[in-house]
């Protein structure tokens, strides 16, 4: 209970801590608010009249208040959606239904954090006589540069779609299995204009937002965690193929790593010295496949090894002996 209650403090204190901006400068634009009309008595005339320092109080103060209201608005809901992806369950043994919510949460997050911040910034530089009409100068005769804006920040855009895209559409989600670019690994991170992907020896492949909706990629927990991993053996023509199967039986059933749902052994290749069999077993999530697979690959070896020596592969070669003349008499003669 006392480790608990430190955790709830410490929680309440972040949330706290959030909201330290915003009220400062709330509390900053009040006090400039209610100090205008005491600085001219502190300041020259010939620096600060009445007008102007009431001019300039009211517009700081209100560039004040319009941040401080865009910033607690898109920290409440910041928090809020931080709130809710804490609470899913992500290492649930099915965790589909928490991978899908917290996706499309964290996406959304990011975005609505540019938009709020751009809104308010906008609606800030309005309070100002001089910055706003700059602004709509430049609006108004800039096209070209425009064009040539807008045309610079086409890859900044397409990212930002892509990432509103799969946030709603689901292409890929946290914690997917994925093969991109020939490398296999999970879905880390998908942020405002990239996705991070993990890869098996924990290297970071960092791919663009667009790269998921332009291009082809395989996702292999599209609709479950469940996946279905294949083993391969190299052996000889005397392999014992229905033993074999019958110990993959034997391994995926002893093993907890086994979800109990797909187990088969084929032989998918047979060339001129080997034979080429190909296992199949599924596990509920890919980590689980991942080890699945290097267990039943080592015991099926270490069984091989032991009870089916024959089994394991072989070099096989024909030679030929030329013997000289003077041995030639010496041959068997057949009648």
């Amino acid at each position: 209970m006392r480790i608990r209650t430190k955790i709830d403090a410490r929680a309440k204190t972040r949330w706290l801590k959030r909201f330290r901006p915003p009220i400062l400068f709330a509390l900053c634009g009040a006090a400039l608010v209610f100090l205008a009309p005491y600085l001219p008595d502190y300041v020259p005339d010939h620096f600060l009249t009445d007008e102007r320092a009431e001019a300039i109080s009211e517009i700081a103060s209100g560039v004040l208040f319009i941040l401080a209201l865009g910033w607690l608005v898109g920290t409440i809901v910041d928090a809020l959606i931080k709130r809710r992806l804490a609470g899913l369950h992500l290492d649930a043994e099915d965790n589909l239904e928490a991978r899908k919510s917290a996706t499309r949460l964290d996406v959304v997050r990011r975005v609505w954090i540019v938009i709020a911040g751009i809104v308010t910034i906008a609606a800030a530089l309005t309070v100002i006589p001089g910055v706003k009409q700059i602004g709509v100068s430049l609006f108004a005769s800039a096209g070209i540069a425009g064009i040539a804006i807008g045309l610079a920040a086409r890859p900044v855009l397409s990212n930002l779609i892509a990432g509103l895209q799969i946030a709603f559409t689901q292409p890929i989600r946290l914690d997917d299995a994925v093969v991109v670019e020939g490398e296999w690994g999970w879905i880390e991170e998908i942020g405002l204009f990239y996705v991070v992907i993990k890869i098996w020896d924990w290297r970071r492949l960092v791919v663009p937002l667009s790269y998921f909706i332009e291009k082809p990629f395989q996702n292999w927990t599209r609709k479950s965690a469940s996946i279905i991993g294949p083993i391969y053996w190299t052996v000889d023509y005397h392999a014992p193929i229905s033993r074999m199967r019958e110990k993959l039986e034997e391994i995926c059933k002893s093993t907890p790593l086994w979800d109990g749902d797909v187990v088969n052994l084929q032989v998918t290749e047979a060339s001129g010295t080997s034979v080429t069999v190909r296992g199949l077993a599924s596990a509920s999530t890919s980590p689980k496949a991942w080890d699945l697979r290097c267990l039943i690959r080592e015991q099926m070896i270490e069984w091989l090894q032991t009870e089916h020596p024959e089994a394991l592969p072989r070099l096989r070669a024909d030679t030929a002996i030329d013997m000289p003349d003077e041995f030639s008499g010496f041959a068997p003669q057949r009648e």
